[in-house]
């Protein structure tokens, strides 16, 4: 048994030290916004928060976190003003076509927001390099960015 902290709330997971926070999330806590995409951390659909930083669940075991990290989810994102922001900036610019990847996409524009308020098109475009659109909506990706960037300042 491993306690986590995920979304503000402290989580009892029945899971082997080395599961994959990914499947923790969604087999055990049934938190299905957080997606299977690669399983190889390249396409960045898994993509959750440890601490603020973007990290890619799906191979990341539940025992690298440590006591007193907090996980949060694409579920929780919009607590906070800047994925509240960024989830905003989406919908105004209709970024999501299929939307399978926009869970991580908005976890990692989240991610990026929090460490940098008004990041360039280079800034955007190297935090976001490990997130796939199969759709190609990368031009919208990086005008929400930019508007929730602007929403913050």
């Amino acid at each position: 048994m491993t306690t986590l902290n995920i979304n503000g709330r402290s989580q009892a997971v029945e899971a082997d030290p080395s599961t994959p926070i990914l499947w923790a999330l969604r087999d055990n806590l049934q938190l299905t916004g957080t997606k299977f995409g690669c399983g190889a951390a390249l396409c960045g659909a898994c993509t959750v928060h440890i601490d603020g930083q973007a990290v890619r669940s799906c191979v990341t075991p539940i025992s690298a976190v440590a006591s007193g990290q907090r996980i949060t989810t694409i579920e929780a994102v919009g607590t906070d003003p800047v994925g509240r922001a960024v989830q905003a900036a989406w919908v105004k610019h209709d970024v999501a076509q299929c939307g399978y990847c926009q869970s991580g996409q908005i976890m990692s524009a989240t991610a990026l927001l929090k460490q940098n308020r008004k990041p360039t098109d280079a800034d955007i475009d190297a935090a976001m390099s490990g997130n796939v659109c199969r759709c190609g909506t990368y031009a919208r990706i990086r005008a929400a960015i930019h508007d929730a960037a602007k929403t913050l300042a």
